[in-house]
């Protein structure tokens, strides 16, 4: 299974969003996902902001271009970035 797949001019990725950690950075992979963790505290939807605008800039698209699809209140989410076609800088590990 792989953590992206392309759906027009879009790409939909499946994540593993860790919240409430000292840095926001990508840490890998997580059960076929791209875990994410989010200097944010799950509070009030600011994990959710947090990662809506990392991904944003990690991929030079606006904040408007970034959707979380589905779990906004879990750790496993789906979340659509509109108007990107390009590569996407994470690889998983072969094997």
């Amino acid at each position: 299974m792989s953590y992206y797949r392309p759906n027009g001019t879009a790409v939909v990725l499946e994540l593993h969003v860790q919240p409430g950690v000292s840095r926001t950075s990508v840490a890998g992979f997580h059960d076929g996902r791209l875990k994410v963790r989010l200097a944010a505290p799950p509070v009030d939807g600011r994990a959710n902001e947090a990662l809506i605008d990392f991904l944003a800039d990690e991929l030079g698209v606006s904040k408007k271009s970034v959707r979380i699809d589905a779990g906004a209140t879990a750790r496993r989410k789906r979340v659509t970035i509109e108007g990107f076609t390009g590569e996407l800088p994470w690889k998983m590990p072969s094997g």
